[in-house]
């Protein structure tokens, strides 16, 4: 595989959306957008639950692309690109479906938000997770609501101060991230597909009415992760992260 790309799948009434990008699954604007109208578009699908993946058998999501990072150059842009997360999370929020995320492998960044924003999230024990925002100048402000909703406010600022540390798969279950832990990613996905199929065989209104109790007090979440997405955008220009990306052009 060697082209970006955003799946849709049915089978036996589970909707697989698949998001893949060569570098690590990280996700430049036009994968997110992608990703958000096929959440959005799931909605008048056949599917009675969804499972969120990513192709690829190492990165779950690298987060946010890199190359498209360094070339922001105003503030504008920077809200815009930061935006993309907050709409694919906004999408996952306001779903009728319940999704459960698939993460094969480790998660960085954005990628931690995706997942915080499953509703049930089952992970390899190779899925690290890590949110290294602070350390290039910039903070995990879009997915912050997300990830703190999971873990607490507590272990989110753990994560975010330590940027450059992983943390194990095991933590983000004992922490409230990931619901179950597998050994390889075969067991993951039987685990996943079980799970799924037994949920869509369920009463559908009971589910979208779960989905409701889960998302709770969330209302306000379009205003508030526009709002981090225009922090984000503003912190990028700092001289303190132009000079912190230049080492990875």
């Amino acid at each position: 595989m060697t082209d970006p790309y955003v799946s849709f799948n049915i089978k036996n009434k589970v909707g697989y959306i698949e998001f893949f990008h060569p570098n690590h699954n990280a996700m430049p604007s036009e994968v997110l957008q992608k990703l958000q109208h096929t959440i959005v578009d799931a909605e008048t699908s056949d599917a009675k639950v969804l499972v969120l993946k990513s192709g690829g058998d190492r990165t779950f999501c690298a987060g946010a692309s890199f190359n498209e990072l360094i070339a922001i150059n105003n503030e504008a842009t920077g809200k815009t690109f930061f935006s993309g997360f907050a709409n694919v999370i906004n999408a996952m929020r306001k779903s009728s479906k319940l999704i459960i995320g698939r993460v094969q492998g480790k998660a960085v960044g954005g990628g931690v938000g995706l997942a915080a924003a499953t509703d049930y999230c089952l992970a390899t024990k190779y899925a690290s997770i890590k949110l290294s925002e602070l350390s290039i100048g910039i903070g995990p402000f879009v997915i912050e609501p997300a990830v703190t909703r999971k873990i607490g406010v507590s272990k989110m600022s753990q994560m975010t101060l330590n940027a450059e540390a992983f943390y194990t798969a095991e933590w983000a279950k004992t922490n409230g991230l990931f619901a179950e832990i597998c050994e390889t990613t075969e067991a993951l996905d039987e685990t996943v597909t079980l799970l799924a199929e037994k949920l869509a065989d369920y009463n559908p209104e009971a589910l979208q009415e779960m989905k409701k109790v889960i998302w709770k007090n969330t209302d306000d979440w379009d205003n508030l992760l526009t709002e981090r997405a225009k922090i984000s955008g503003k912190l990028v220009l700092s001289d303190f992260t132009k000079e912190t990306l230049k080492r990875f052009k």
